[in-house]
């Protein structure tokens, strides 16, 4: 299996949580700080059942991104980690029945052609750098978690992409999304 990555919220952490917005269906407990790990064992390693709540996904395959898309995305991006990217958004989504029973070509007809979800993102390359796992064959509750780090100037820039994703055809399958707002500790 690949590695997990676990996101552990408690009392202590390298990440202040500043607010934890429920989107769409129920949200999350409260708690001051978040913890991140990956690597095999990531739950184990981020002290699963210690926090007020751990969210767990593995990073995968691409699954509805065309290779030209792959390698624009991948000439934009920067890594996680900068040092001006004190700020941090983690959402964890959970798409509907409805969106998981459509084929693979009908859900990249919606993520793509109808949503244009990759063209939004490049928008607001590189000063945001993102993290996307699955957790849905984890058994977790979220099919999603993206962790998105950027600098606080780039913060407008990061809502504008949030609310332009939003309003897309594939958002309304989105039947649980939390939005969880951060600051480097």
């Amino acid at each position: 299996m690949a590695p997990v990555a676990s996101f552990t919220a408690g009392d202590t952490g390298e990440w202040r949580i500043e607010a934890i917005n429920a989107v769409a269906g129920e949200g999350l407990p409260p708690a001051a700080f978040l913890s991140t790990t990956a690597g095999e064992g990531g739950a184990e390693q981020g002290g699963a059942g210690l926090g007020a709540w751990t969210l767990r996904g593995v990073a995968s395959n691409t699954r509805y991104t065309e290779r030209a898309e792959a390698t624009t995305l991948g000439s934009r991006q920067e890594g996680l980690g900068r040092p001006a990217a004190s700020r941090a958004v983690l959402i964890p989504m959970r798409k509907s029945d409805a969106w998981w029973a459509l084929a693979q070509d009908e859900r990249r007809a919606i993520f793509a052609a109808q949503s244009d979800h990759i063209g939004i993102g490049l928008d607001v390359l590189p000063a945001v750098a993102r993290r996307l796992l699955h957790a849905r064959d984890l058994g977790e509750p979220f099919d999603f978690l993206t962790w998105f780090e950027f600098a606080p100037e780039a913060t407008g820039a990061f809502d504008a992409m949030l609310a332009r994703l939003r309003a897309t055809v594939e958002w309304t399958f989105v039947e649980r999304e939390v939005e969880v707002r951060l600051t480097r500790a």
